[in-house]
């Protein structure tokens, strides 16, 4: 069971409980390969590949629009059930403007934020953490302090994360020639004079965390919105990371490899096809400070950040409205009409509104919207990337050959991006038996490429893959793997390529439409997180807050 569900019956906390728990676990971690595998022949794991509705979500590309069986009007809709979508609702439901609805396609709100289940554990499909937040961002703190997830503040005014949301020792290791070492910044046999690279490297980064601009705001913030306007720094999106620092003369590979990996993990692309901006972001974005937790402390659950758009829709159940595709959304004399197709009845309902938050990615809007109201040319310069993840069962995991056990488990020089042990925030987390959530962003061919490539790829040939990947750092992974699910995301996540995030295609496409249609979404950031979905349904919520409010005082 995880932590969250038994802190209230144990008298340790939970940080001194696992603590003492890795006492006992260190001598674990040296248990050799023969004392925790089978002598049997291997298996094949069961499982099979996870469906995502993408098929019922294709419709629209082939141009069906469903005629309504019925018209009901609806001062409010939502299109979208993912973060930014129901960051949107719960902040007009938290303002008592409670008459809307969500729509969304898939059985289950969440969007990239979704979770699956078996007997051993809650695991994510997609995103699984969030770092703690940078105290300038009061609205998403104030969030988090309603789901106690910051249960206070301390003299100082910094917050106090809830240690059983807090990642906890081990959070990372790596495995580099023939080593686990701990943390994922090479440097188990790595060269003197490319540690001094990555040293600079990071200098470099502590420097553009202190930095602002003439206009006082800081270089690099979360959201981006409120980063500084500079020309100077803003001038840095027109550049490829990659060039950016061969412009240094930073070359080696063992800070490249990491860099790039960095790419992959938050964007789903590479040094070349990511911009020097969106690649500092990454590191120089992030400044917060809490009472108990390092500045880079991570909040993560078995269900990663389910957890959260749980927090988010549970006031909200009877406004969602699942299994829902969005036909078309166009402007009816002074209303918004959208055309509901039910998935599962084949009933297409009209919903007449006032106002309409598309809480959408581009790629779909194009579809939505009619011609007159987007410019198709503006939403083609979205890039998405594609990925794959699994989630793998596993039982007798060895540990050996360095650090035990993480959170984050990478590979030095793999494709994947390794994986993330799903169970590490049980209070039993030394069983026998973990799920192992493992992440794979298609980068190696351009985007619409990989895309088809994937849906052509059989579940054994993606089987096969994973444990060839996974083999060289655990030998016998045949042997411990009972389970593995994969699902594969079209669409992952936003790329934010040279240009794009400062380009005048994402801010043309961020603007509302005839003052009743509104945008919220992650890619209308150019960076696919958390706190950004969070912003842009706030942002949308608020527009539509002050309409009402100005209506009401008319």
């Amino acid at each position: 069971m995880s932590g969250r569900d038994t802190h209230t019956c144990n008298s340790l906390s939970r940080r001194d409980f696992i603590k003492r728990s890795l006492l006992t676990a260190s001598a674990l971690s040296l248990v050799p390969l023969a004392s925790t595998t089978s002598c049997s022949q291997p298996h094949a794991p069961t499982g099979g590949m996870v469906n995502d509705n993408s098929g019922t979500g294709h419709l629209i590309r082939q141009g069906f629009k469903g005629k309504p069986a019925k018209v009901v009007d609806l001062p409010v809709a939502i299109v979208g059930g993912g973060v930014s979508g129901l960051s949107a609702a719960w902040h007009l439901n938290k303002h008592k403007l409670s008459d809307f609805l969500v729509f969304d396609l898939a059985a289950k709100e969440g969007g990239n934020a979704v979770s699956g289940s078996n007997t051993i554990s809650s695991f994510p499909w997609a995103a699984h953490y969030l770092p703690i937040v940078n105290n300038s961002n009061t609205g998403l703190i104030r969030f988090l302090e309603q789901q106690n997830i910051i249960t206070g503040f301390d003299e100082a005014g910094l917050p106090i994360y809830n240690d059983y949301y807090l990642c906890f020792d081990p959070e990372e290791r790596l495995f580099i020639n023939g080593h686990w070492q701990d943390g994922l910044v090479p440097s188990f046999g790595v060269p003197e004079q490319e540690k001094e690279q990555i040293a600079a490297f990071f200098k470099l980064v502590e420097d553009y965390k202190h930095k602002t601009g003439s206009d006082g705001k800081p270089v690099f913030e979360i959201p981006i919105s409120q980063s500084s306007q500079d020309t100077e720094f803003r001038d840095l999106d027109k550049q490829s990371f990659h060039d950016f620092l061969l412009a240094k003369t930073w070359d080696s590979p063992y800070l490249l490899w990491y860099l790039n990996y960095c790419c992959k993990d938050d964007y789903g692309s590479t040094l070349q096809d990511t911009s020097a901006y969106a690649g500092l972001h990454y590191f120089c974005a992030r400044r917060a400070k809490a009472a108990n937790a390092e500045s880079s402390a991570v909040l993560t659950w078995p269900e990663g950040n389910a957890f959260l758009v749980n927090s988010l829709s549970k006031e909200l159940k009877s406004k969602i409205r699942t299994n829902q595709l969005i036909t078309s959304v166009n402007l009816v004399n002074d209303k918004v009409e959208i055309v509901a197709y039910h998935a599962l009845t084949q009933e297409c309902i009209a919903y007449r509104c006032e106002q309409v938050i598309l809480a959408t990615p581009q790629y779909i809007n194009r579809y939505l919207l009619p011609p007159e109201l987007h410019d198709s040319s503006a939403l083609q310069a979205f890039e998405y990337s594609p990925w794959m993840v699994a989630n793998i069962t596993v039982t007798g995991l060895t540990q050996y050959k360095g650090e035990p056990l993480s959170w984050d488990n990478v590979l030095y020089h793999s494709k994947s991006l390794g994986y993330v042990n799903a169970c590490h925030q049980h209070l039993n987390r030394y069983e026998d038996s973990y799920v192992l959530t493992y992440y794979l962003p298609l980068t190696d061919l351009p985007s619409k490429q990989a895309r088809h490539a994937i849906m052509e790829k059989p579940y054994e040939s993606w089987v096969q893959e994973i444990l060839a990947d996974l083999r060289p750092a655990h030998p016998n992974i045949e042997r411990m793997v009972t389970n593995i699910d994969v699902r594969l995301w079209g669409h992952g996540m936003i790329k934010p390529k040279p240009g794009f995030i400062f380009g005048k295609e994402k801010e043309q496409a961020a603007e509302p439409l005839a003052g009743k249609i509104y945008k919220a979404h992650t890619d209308l950031a150019g960076i696919s997180i958390f706190e950004e979905a969070f912003a842009q349904g706030i942002g949308a919520a608020n527009a539509i807050l002050k309409l009402h409010a100005e209506t009401a005082g008319a």
